[in-house]
């Protein structure tokens, strides 16, 4: 039986496929400090589960298809707290950021449409792309230069015919690169002279450090008609299993087209909105402490990865993730030998190889992502034990 071209041109997650590996080391009694996965250890904030325990209806009925009203006014209530104004009218909740994508691409992308996005990108952009029948081209970046891409000439050079949309991850995964204010309007002004959709993921909107003033593109509402946000309660409130995200926009052509394919799909988690509700009322306070958290577990590993002689890496503005390049010839080849050769004290360390974070063939071979998820010791113990890695593999090479 034969299956559909674009399943076939979908790729399994880079993320994820080392895990089986990573099990077997551990049922070999091996010690694996996990940087591989965004999953944080930070504790979801408890007003989540007070709100579903206090949740009275007798019936878990339906919910509408473009969200409840409660959580929809309380995202509007958090978007006010920054001077920006969306009411339910400019919004849609969906199962994650990553259902909010696939409508995205399934409503403005048709058949052999191209959409831009710097590389390297959260993988999982190929699959919404593809699925929707578009064509991922990449804006190629560099660790030399912190992977930053907001540069006219750069951009415009890969804009075709074809191109429908510039993707923009804010701060990124997997780089952390934080997009400034005016770099945002360059992106704005550029989408309007090509008549472009701007996708803003900014599902670690707060997530930006050292002094780096949050910032949105729903700040340039000069641009608004072409732009569309994505956010989540994944990364910023530690929910990653809650499953609640959003589709903003003030286009409402765009968004009555997503409604119907929201309405196909029924609705959201009634319970898990109740909750998440709640969790777009906390305090802005809240954002401080978990920011300061993740800017003292990036500063950690940050300062351990620059001993490793040969390594190629700025530190990181945002999000937390941290995209080097290592002094080794294939990262994925070396990743095997942490988990099936390698340990220290019984320890040993998986990250994500970055080859599949690119479009471009034979890019990121020699670089990896970590997620800074861990508490500062761990971080600084999993990135010791990349460097005790790479010296115990280059020796083996070259022996």
């Amino acid at each position: 039986m034969k299956l559909s071209n674009k399943v076939n041109a979908m790729q399994f997650s880079p993320i994820r496929k080392f895990n089986p590996i990573a099990a077997k080391a551990k049922e070999a009694g091996k010690k694996v400090y996990h940087l591989n996965i965004g999953q944080p250890d930070v504790e979801t904030p408890e007003c989540f589960m007070e709100a579903i325990r206090n949740y009275q209806n007798k019936v878990i009925a339906y919910a509408e298809s473009g969200g409840n009203t409660e959580l929809q006014d309380a995202v509007s209530d958090y978007f006010k707290g920054y001077g920006m104004d969306f009411g339910r009218e400019d919004m849609i909740v969906t199962n994650g950021g990553s259902e909010a994508l696939t409508m995205t691409f399934l409503s403005i992308i048709n058949e052999g449409d191209e959409v831009l996005i710097p590389e390297p990108f959260y993988t999982n952009y190929h699959t919404f792309a593809t699925s929707a029948g578009g064509k991922v081209v990449p804006i190629t970046t560099k660790a030399e230069e912190g992977y930053h891409y907001a540069n006219r000439e750069q951009i415009e050079a890969c804009i075709t015919d074809r191109t429908r949309a510039i993707c923009c991850i804010s701060p990124g995964n997997p780089t952390g690169t934080v997009l400034t204010l005016d770099e945002m309007k360059l992106i704005g002004e550029i989408a309007k002279e090509h008549d472009l959709w701007i996708i803003a993921d900014e599902v670690y909107r707060e997530f930006a450090y050292d002094d780096r003033p949050m910032t949105s593109f729903g700040m340039v509402p000069e641009y608004a008609d072409r732009v569309i946000i994505i956010d989540s309660v994944s990364k910023r409130f530690s929910a990653c299993g809650a499953r609640i995200g959003l589709l903003i926009s003030k286009n409402h052509d765009l968004i009555s087209s997503v409604m119907k394919i929201a309405q196909g799909r029924l609705c959201v988690s009634t319970v898990d909105q109740v909750g998440a509700a709640a969790l777009f009322r906390l305090p802005k306070e809240y954002y401080d402490e978990v920011k300061a958290e993740y800017c003292g577990r990036r500063d950690a590993a940050y300062e351990e990865l620059m001993k490793i002689p040969g390594v190629v890496c700025q530190k990181p503005g945002g999000a937390f993730y941290m995209t080097a390049k290592l002094p080794v010839d294939n990262v994925e080849d070396f990743l095997m030998f942490l988990l099936t050769e390698f340990d220290d004290n019984g320890e040993t360390v998986m990250f994500a190889p970055a080859e599949g974070f690119y479009a471009t063939p034979g890019l990121g071979k020699d670089e990896m992502r970590i997620a800074y998820v861990l508490k500062k010791e761990d971080m600084r113990r999993g990135v010791e034990l990349i460097r005790l890695g790479i010296e115990a593999y280059n020796k083996k090479k070259n022996s």
